[in-house]
């Protein structure tokens, strides 16, 4: 016979089970709808490794995620490791968002160590997260490249939500695709340089030079010797922002061509394709004149160390002297005896950004010498280019207005015909000035409209100005193409009844 103790002690564990398994019931499907909309938020916000902060504020998009994350009830073992990993990277972006704009993640105190993360009701720092509750109870050190820290030397971002049932196979993917990026893995002969994760972690690849080795062999296309001269280059916690490649002002790395306010990161390689078709007419009918030149300048930067790049600056030019009706085009084909062309210019290139805390402003510095003979003409060649070398400093600045808008500023200082002048050491000095207003309306696209003003300090004051609208489509993260159309007036112009106008066409690619 029970007694009532024994009746009473039976009625609480059977309330408690039932709790329980209801907690359970509960789970499973926040969990698996937790996998789904998580899917649905990396596929709308993330793009080639790369995290789009400011939309996913605009949206609000990450707050009932993190909701669940919060308050979930319980995770059963086939669910948990994917949905961590999940966990710690929504947890990652989510901690960007309250601090943005925002270039470095190590600029936000504690960022690691904070116990500011919540899962399931109780507080973790993201380093305890990653650390104990996901590499020690999983031990799988391929779990280093699908977790996120929000920086640019980071194993890139996935599109797509790590799920129980994909989640081996993208373990093995990720792996693969982060060993055999040269970005991520360098190698010059028999040297290689690996990312600090391999040193930070190393117990988890085996804890010796030949065990990362031979972890990294089987994933590697083209295997490391085992004699292989081992270092652990420099890590970039730049900011693995998306925005930052269509029109933010953050790290220097916009696509509009005039945002480059802050010197590339550090390893990192730009190649700027420009082609300025400037177009001037005279006189009247029929003894018009069109002078037209039309000028590709070629740089190519490399970031020798966060905030200090070097590189090249070349300039190819075509000029064409025409009377009558003709079109600023011609000069693009033959150019018979009215015109000449060639390689009129080059010299080394420097961008500085000399405030840390300033992460919008730069100087770039250029100093390209003359090349070819009777640059300036005589009676039989046209002017094509100084004879002199051309000293170029620029000043950049850049301030966002709005997730929509921009604005870029540029000072500059121009020396040309240097050594040549009659009068000794220079001949021409300018100080043209500049301002940029970026829209972006979609996430690829920039319109801009831009005005210039350059006064020519010499003898005799001279000046010039311009004002035109032009547009940026970007292809991908590393690729973007520009076009921009300027109205260009003087004062020879106005004296002279002419007009003149500018048409541009240009490539940026980084890597």
């Amino acid at each position: 016979m029970y007694n009532s103790y024994s009746i009473l002690s039976a009625i609480v564990v059977a309330i408690f089970l039932q709790y329980v398994f209801s907690l359970s019931l509960t789970a499973q499907p926040a969990v698996e709808s937790f996998f789904e909309s998580s899917d649905s938020f990396f596929k709308k916000y993330t793009d080639d490794g790369k995290v789009d902060y400011q939309s996913i504020i605009n949206d609000a998009a990450i707050n009932p995620l993190i909701t669940v994350i919060e308050n979930i009830p319980s995770i059963d073992n086939q669910n948990k490791k994917a949905f961590l990993v999940n966990a710690y990277n929504l947890w990652v972006i989510k901690k960007i968002t309250k601090e943005y704009p925002v270039s470095n993640v190590q600029s936000i105190a504690q960022f690691f160590n904070k116990k500011d993360v919540t899962i399931g009701g109780s507080q973790y720092s993201l380093n305890q997260l990653e650390k104990e509750n996901i590499l020690n109870e999983f031990k799988d050190p391929r779990l280093h490249f699908v977790l996120v820290c929000a920086a640019v030397d980071c194993p890139p971002i996935t599109n797509y939500s790590f799920t129980p049932e994909n989640l081996e196979e993208k373990l093995e993917q990720q792996t693969k695709l982060a060993i055999n990026d040269r970005q991520f893995l360098k190698s010059m002969g028999n040297q290689y340089s690996l990312s600090q994760i391999f040193k930070w972690y190393r117990f988890d690849f085996g804890g010796s030079k030949q065990s990362v080795i031979n972890f990294i062999n089987k994933y590697k296309s083209k295997e490391i010797p085992s004699d292989a001269s081992i270092t652990y280059y420099d890590y970039d916690w730049t900011l693995n922002d998306l925005v930052t490649n269509i029109g933010s002002t953050l790290n220097g790395k916009s696509s509009n061509r005039y945002v480059v306010s802050a010197a590339i990161p550090k390893g990192q390689y730009e190649i700027k394709l420009f082609n300025n078709l400037y177009s001037q007419q005279t006189g009247e009918s029929p003894n018009k004149l069109r002078r037209t030149f039309f000028t590709t300048t070629l740089t190519a930067l490399y970031g020798l160390f966060n905030g200090f790049n070097v590189g090249i600056n070349t300039r190819y030019r075509k000029v064409l002297n025409e009377f009558g009706d003709t079109t600023p085009f011609h000069v693009l084909g033959s150019l018979g005896s009215s015109g000449r062309q060639g390689i009129t210019a080059f010299g080394p290139q420097i961008r500085v950004a000399p405030f840390p805390s300033l992460k919008n402003f730069s100087i770039q510095s250029s100093y390209v010498f003359a090349i070819g003979d009777e640059l300036e003409g005589n009676g039989q060649k046209p002017f094509i280019d100084w004879n002199g070398a051309t000293w170029i400093t620029q000043l950049f600045n850049d301030h966002t207005i709005s997730p929509s808008f921009s604005l870029f500023t540029e000072l500059d200082f121009i020396i040309e015909d240097i050594g040549k002048s009659d009068k000794g050491a220079l001949n021409r000095f300018s100080t043209p000035a500049t301002v940029i207003l970026s829209y972006f309306p979609v996430r690829n696209v920039t319109i801009y409209g831009l005005s210039s003003y350059s006064p020519f300090w010499s003898d005799t004051y001279d000046y010039f100005y311009q004002y035109g609208l032009g547009s940026k489509y970007q292809l991908n993260p590393n690729f973007e193409i520009e076009v921009l159309v300027n109205k260009f007036v003087n004062r020879f112009l106005k004296e002279a009844n002419g007009n003149a106008a500018t048409y541009n066409l240009g490539f940026r690619l980084t890597f």
